[in-house]
């Protein structure tokens, strides 16, 4: 994002909001980016931890299938 794009949404915060309410709307918009990103972290987690299962599964029965059967020899 270059200057101008940034001093125009600096003057449409300004309008919307005023000089007051810039605070509380950083204030909102920092809680709200913080609430997302530990969203994220917790799904990135649960994904991680539920796909480390189904790879264990899967090598389990890999193992299982590599394992001599004594009843073929």
């Amino acid at each position: 994002m270059g200057g101008g794009e940034f001093f125009v949404i600096l003057i449409l915060v300004l309008l919307l909001f005023g000089g007051k309410g810039i605070p509380q709307f950083a204030r909102t918009l920092g809680k709200s980016i913080r609430e997302f990103k530990n969203a994220a972290d917790d799904l990135k987690h649960e994904l991680h931890k539920e796909g480390g299962d189904v790879i264990e599964q899967v090598q389990k029965q890999i193992d299982d299938i590599r394992k001599p059967d004594p009843e073929n020899r």
